[in-house]
């Protein structure tokens, strides 16, 4: 391991947060994702992980709830420059393909066939490289690109955690059926975890922007529960205090927890070049609140996903908060890996028998 001083300016050494750990010693292993061929409004993503990677040396390392986390080693994959070449040549497609749609011309089937197959080879490489990082021993986190890019490691993911929980924080509901024609679409993210995985429960916090179609689907899912961003702000207004809220939210979580973090579920001043910004929505506070909120009440987050942070070169803010959710998000991973579910005692009928039952 090269020197390191916590205290001193920021290590310009091309790893993520400037940190000098190798893959052997890390415990949480990152998953650069450069791609964003669906997207359906502004373009940007792609980006994203590069310039995270670029903005997360500036950041300071001290948190409260674990000083020395970071010395438990977070490491980054290099960002494959193949499938970002790829992805902007597929983009270019795209983008004229979704000018057609709105120009009311019928769809290409044959078109979004040919993507849905370049999608399901991304899927494949992320879920292949998420599962070599569990065998490892290690805690599997991705860093997007569009939302799309996470089913590969929530699929891992769902297979080594069968019981595990999908926390969806988000301003959309991606629950969208092959949206404009693509069955890997990022609005389509969740139906896809729902439909390829056989994950139990999603629960959604911050959705304020989805279709009817989506709405009535999130309500007929037992799977699915929704904390609509209009019903937390209701609360808030009437007085409910945050910390309140998020026992409630938490109180629906199973004892494993994977964190699927879109930043536009942020309000939009701390994201404004995110593809889809959405006004309302949470603040870095209240999210970060969230997070330590799910290690304290003794969770065990076992990965995340980290998607849609788009670079601006006028504002930085973009990855800024970007690399410090990043962060944030390895920190929970790493405090919470010794978090042992809870038991409680069930009175029983019979007086000579005792069950231990999980805490949920």
């Amino acid at each position: 391991m090269e020197k390191f001083d916590i205290n001193q300016v920021g290590l310009r050494n091309g790893k993520i947060f400037g940190l000098p750990f190798e893959y052997e010693d890390s415990k949480v292993i990152i998953q650069p994702v450069p791609w964003e061929v669906t997207v359906s409004y502004r373009a940007g993503t792609s980006k994203g992980p590069q310039a995270v990677l670029e903005a997360s040396p500036q950041l300071d390392f001290y948190d409260f709830l674990m000083p020395n986390a970071w010395q438990s080693g977070i490491y980054m994959l290099p960002i494959e420059k193949d499938i970002y070449k790829l992805n902007r040549k597929l983009r270019e497609q795209v983008e004229e393909y979704i000018r057609e749609l709105e120009n009311q011309e019928p769809p290409n089937s044959d078109f979004t066939h040919t993507i849905d197959q370049e999608s399901f080879i991304l899927n494949n490489l992320v879920e292949n490289q998420a599962n070599k990082i569990l065998n490892d021993g290690k805690i599997p986190a991705l860093l997007g690109g569009d939302h799309s890019t996470s089913l590969g490691n929530i699929r891992s993911i769902v297979n080594r955690y069968p019981d595990v929980t999908i926390l969806q924080l988000d301003a959309h509901a991606d629950l969208r059926p092959a949206y404009e024609g693509f069955a890997y679409s990022h609005a389509s993210i969740m139906y896809n975890v729902l439909k390829e995985t056989s994950i139990n429960k999603i629960i959604q916090v911050g959705v304020r922007d989805f279709c009817q179609q989506e709405y009535e689907f999130s309500q007929s899912d037992h799977r699915i529960l929704t904390f609509f961003d209009t019903k937390l702000k209701e609360l808030y207004f009437k007085g409910r205090p945050w910390a309140s809220i998020v026992i409630d939210i938490i109180k629906n979580l199973g004892h494993e927890v994977y964190v699927s973090l879109d930043i536009d579920v942020l309000q939009p001043h701390y994201c404004p070049d995110t593809g889809t910004p959405v006004p309302g929505g949470l603040s870095f506070n209240e999210v970060s609140f969230l997070i330590d909120a799910i290690v304290k009440a003794g969770k065990k987050m076992v990965g995340f996903d980290l998607v849609e942070v788009a670079p601006s070169k006028k504002n930085p803010i973009n990855e800024i908060v970007g690399a410090r959710l990043l962060y944030k998000l390895c920190v929970a991973c790493i405090i919470s890996e010794k978090n042992k579910p809870k038991t409680i005692k069930k009175k029983n009928n019979s007086p000579n028998q005792s069950t231990d039952a999980l805490e949920v």
